[in-house]
């Protein structure tokens, strides 16, 4: 399974997106401020809790967050982030460089937040259950 996520460009603290499911259309997405400067580290553009993460393409697996108390889908590998995890949410607070899902937009807000991860969970954990691969891509 292949999700891939398409950002607008950040304003007012957040970064507007889409995201797809082999390439289907699958809910909107917020992320904090695209910092990211190519060819440098992470460390020299990266603000703690204010950055979305680097474009690049990384594994999910599903493990216990102890934030939420419950499994949640984890990007796995990502240069300079611990933690990164695709969830439920509708502003830029609610996230430190998640990528949190919607059904509806608006300028830097998020709607239906719980249905859109409601549908993409389920989703995600039957790949895995049938042995696929699951992917995050941010293009």
């Amino acid at each position: 399974m292949e999700l891939s996520v398409k950002r607008d460009p950040s304003a007012q603290g957040a970064t507007l997106g889409t995201m797809s499911t082999d390439g289907a259309f699958e809910c909107y997405t917020l992320e904090p401020t695209v910092r990211e400067v190519e060819g440098q580290p992470v460390s020299a553009w990266k603000i703690p809790n204010k950055t979305a993460i680097g474009r690049g393409r990384y594994r999910v697996t599903i493990t216990y967050s102890g934030h939420f108390k419950r499994d949640m889908p984890l990007i796995n590998g990502v240069p300079g982030f611990n933690e990164v995890r695709i969830h439920p949410g509708n502003v830029a607070a609610n996230t430190e460089a998640c990528t949190l899902v919607g059904q509806a937009k608006e300028a830097n807000l998020l709607y239906k937040s719980k249905a859109a991860f409601d549908i993409l969970f389920p989703k995600i954990q039957a790949a895995i259950k049938a042995g696929q691969e699951v992917w995050y891509s941010v293009v």
